[in-house]
């Protein structure tokens, strides 16, 4: 019997970002699935052109599959996200995988899926309780405009504002802001393309 899911990712960050996300069956409208995650040693520029390869020998044990990396540090900025994501898809409908697998191509990187109106980021981020308010600061300090809901640079914001309250970066981060917030709220199309396509392949049991 195959298994549910193997993800490749393009880092730690991602894979624990990834995680905590797929345990949030409710909220993403999917059963309980089983995944083996691998992370690319050599990160984005790898999984931008040789993800496919890399998963094909695992198309007979697995069910689906899913290819997921930044944009940007990829090697592949000159292609348009979506072109790019349209590609390799293609790859894959090409491979022994067919449509079964798929991947999400983050613009401009990960940090974009979990900037939203929620109040957790900027629990997590270290910001709790602090003066000024997280959004305050981040507009006096350039990060932030005020007609904005995101910065355009979400990585180095969020890098900024986490030395700033001095909260020591790492996996388990991006593990908890995955836990924690409003995945209604995302508005990203990535995010938004791997809550559409989770619930076709596991959908929740009736």
């Amino acid at each position: 019997m195959k298994q549910d899911l193997v993800p490749l990712v393009a880092d730690k960050d991602m894979e624990y970002a990834l995680r905590s996300m797929l345990e949030r069956t409710q909220a993403l409208q999917i059963r309980s699935i089983k995944a083996e995650f691998f992370v690319h040693p050599q990160h984005d520029p790898a999984c931008a052109r040789q993800g496919v390869a890399y998963l094909s020998p695992f198309a007979a044990q697995f069910r689906y599959g899913r290819l997921m990396f930044d944009h940007e540090g990829s090697g592949r900025e000159n292609t348009e996200r979506r072109a790019l994501q349209r590609e390799i898809n293609g790859e894959f409908e090409r491979s022994a995988w067919g449509r079964r697998a798929r991947t999400v191509v983050i613009a401009p990187e990960r940090e974009a899926w979990i900037w939203n109106a929620s109040p957790h980021a900027a629990d997590v981020a270290g910001w709790k309780g602090r003066d000024p308010p997280w959004r305050e600061w981040l507009i006096a300090q350039g990060w932030l405009k005020q007609e904005q809901a995101k910065p355009e640079r979400p990585k180095e914001a969020f890098l900024a504002a986490w030395q700033e309250a001095r909260t020591v970066r790492s996996a388990s981060l991006y593990q908890q802001m995955a836990k924690r917030v409003s995945l209604k709220r995302c508005r990203d199309e990535a995010c938004l393309e791997l809550k559409r396509v989770l619930p076709t392949w596991f959908p929740l049991k009736t």
